[in-house]
Formats: C-alpha cells, structure tokens, sequence
C-alpha cells in the first residue's frame, strides 16, 4: 500500500509554561511512500521520527496536512480501523499468555465480517509464528524466551491481521548486538516475504543502511533527505547527514577555497574548478585517505589499528573538528608506527565540502590531470 504525507505538522504545547507556545515535532513533511517498500526513518533523539510514525498509525492527530492510503484519506480515521500492525521498542507481552495466545490476542478483537473462529485463530496464529521462526515456542510464556524470541512474537503478533502497513518503533533496541544483527536480517526477510509496506523507526544508522530501499533523515522535525541508503551516505546534503551517516564517522576539518584549491587548515589538499574562494567544512570519509609521502595533507601518527583485512591509522591535525582522524586503508598502505608523521593525498569521490555558515554542500568538479 502506497503512503502519503501531504505537508504533515504536528505541534506540541510547551511544557516549560514559562515560555508558553508550541513545540514542532513534526514540520511539514512531504513524502510518498511506495507500495511494498521497507523505509528507514532515521534520526537523533528528539528529531521527530517516532511522532512521524504515531501520525501515520493514528496514535497522534496532526496539526495540519494529510495522510493518505493508496489515496484514500485516513487522517481522522481511528487507528483501529487503518490496517495497520505495531511493534514497539517494549514488547508489550502479556506476561500470562502463551506465546500462542499472544499472538492470537489481537484477533479476538475482529468483530462483524471479520471475525474468526477460534480454530481460524489458531491457524492464522501458527501461520504468523512459522513465518517468524517461532513456532517451536507456542506452548511457552514471554519470561521463558529470550529478549530476541519476544520481540519475534510481537511482531508476528502485528502480521496476524495481515496489516497493509506494519510500524516498527525502535524494534531492536532492548537486544545485545548479536541479536541485533540477526533480528533485523529477520525483519528484511519478513519484510520481502509479506510484501506488506514497513516503516522502521532508528536512531542507529547502521541499521537502516542495511536493511532499508529508503531512508528519511530527520532532524528537528524536519526531513533532511530522503533516498536510497548508499545514495544518502555517498551524496549527503548537507554537513548533518554527513556526520550522522557512516561507521567510522566522516572526518570534518575547517577549511577553505582559495585559488581553486581545497585547503584544510593551510595544507592544499586538491584541485578544483567551478567554485569561488570561500570558508567551508571538508568532511572526508575514513576510506578517503591514501597514504602518500608526497600528499598534500599532513598529519601527526598517534596509532595503527590493524583490523585484519583493513588497517585504520589514528592521526591529528590542528584544522579538525574533534579529537582524532581516523582513516581505513588496506592493510599492506599502513605506515611505520614509529614514523611520527604521516601524509595523505585524498580521494576526490569521498571529499564533501559544506558551507561554514549555512552548513550545506556545496559542489566542485576536479580537475582531470
């Protein structure tokens, strides 16, 4: 089922009575989201992704805007009514009932046309453990599972009334990261079996990156950029996209533009053409760096991590924004760890400047020499 969000506004009253007005969690946010498509929205805390996603299940009423379901407009409509499956951070498990009758509860809620018989509600449950991988743990109750068994019933609890949307707030958060990882490979795979449209609410960009077709950035209520994950980690908008995508994080240095050259701080690190002299942000990503004794970059060596395959040299530099620089090379580039010093020429493709005011980008061509 295709979603739209027509210019979505969702305000708040402040709690701090002092200063009195409203508080914007949700500032006109615009996007369509395609039929049977697994979306990302993702965040900090506080960025508004968690109200997006009570709007679009009915648990908030907008401000202002509309949202619609393959056109038909739900706004007012009750969230009962909206074919909709959730699934919270908390599992919400009812501690009494087996992991059978959990999965049953919400169809013993149907009611007219729609209601089963206890044995179609049996059938239907199993149906929802199977696709899950629970259907060895029916008999049992929530405090004999483990943290990732339970969130396996909540969800299989949400696809029993084979929703047309299913909304995942924070799904993964209360597990190790071991179960993480497989958690969320389940979720990809649940996903792309139902076909039903998901919603995957995170601040962990990870995460999204990895199971997502799209990821809504957010920040302060409003959407920063929306498109396919490795699209938003190799063309990001603006300097908080930038920072907020990428493990290890990009490395942002104060520089500048002057004489169609890149500097960071006063070493000229690349020549570019189609920009005027200006002060900018030069964010590089770690897999950026090339270890050059005659690059234009120059760094001090505090340390050499070496991760097997990959190898990531920890070094500083007055113009950067943090503590240390953390570059990703292969492991046969990695320096002498006595050296003291170390130069880096930089890949084009994973250099972004951002305007030191405004914080967006700004773009460049290189030269081709």
């Amino acid at each position: 089922m295709k979603i739209t969000l027509d210019h979505l506004t969702k305000q708040f009253p402040n709690r701090n009575k002092k200063q009195g007005g409203f508080v914007t969690a949700v500032d006109d946010f615009c996007f369509e989201i395609p039929d049977g498509k697994l979306i990302g929205l993702l965040g900090p805390s506080g960025c508004g992704k968690s109200t997006a996603l009570n709007l679009i299940s009915g648990l908030e009423t907008p401000t202002s805007g509309k949202i619609l379901f393959d056109g038909e407009d739900v706004t007012e409509m009750p969230p009962e009514e909206r074919g909709i499956g959730l699934v919270f951070q908390s599992y919400a498990l009812y501690p009494h009932l087996t992991v059978l009758q959990n999965i049953m509860f919400p169809l013993g809620n149907l009611r007219g046309a729609k209601k089963l018989s206890k044995e179609q509600m049996k059938v239907r449950a199993v149906e929802a453990a199977e696709l899950v991988q629970i259907d060895g743990l029916l008999e049992r109750r929530p405090s004999e599972l483990s943290g990732g068994q339970q969130q396996r019933v909540a969800i299989a609890r949400a696809l029993v009334k084979t929703p047309r949307v299913l909304l995942l707030d924070e799904p993964l958060s209360n597990l190790d990261a071991r179960l993480r990882l497989q958690t969320r490979e389940e979720i990809r795979r649940i996903q792309r079996e139902t076909g039903v449209t998901t919603i995957f609410v995170t601040h962990d960009q990870e995460e999204a990156m990895s199971i997502t077709d799209l990821i809504v950035v957010m920040k302060d209520g409003k959407v920063r950029q929306i498109d396919k994950p490795q699209s938003v980690y190799d063309d990001p908008k603006s300097l908080f996209v930038a920072k907020f995508l990428g493990t290890p994080a990009v490395n942002v240095f104060v520089g500048s533009v002057k004489h169609g050259k890149i500097h960071i701080g006063d070493d000229a690190v690349l020549k570019v053409k189609g920009i005027e002299n200006m002060q900018v942000y030069v964010a590089v990503r770690p897999e950026g760096f090339i270890p050059d004794e005659n690059g234009g970059l120059k760094c001090k060596l505090k340390g050499v991590e070496v991760m097997g395959r990959d190898t990531s040299i920890i070094s500083e530099h007055y113009a950067f924004e943090g503590n240390s620089i953390r570059a990703v090379v292969n492991s046969e580039d990695a320096p002498d760890r006595d050296s003291g010093e170390i130069r880096f020429s930089i890949k084009p493709n994973k250099v972004y400047l951002f305007d030191r005011k405004t914080e967006e980008r700004v773009y460049f061509e290189t030269f081709d020499e």
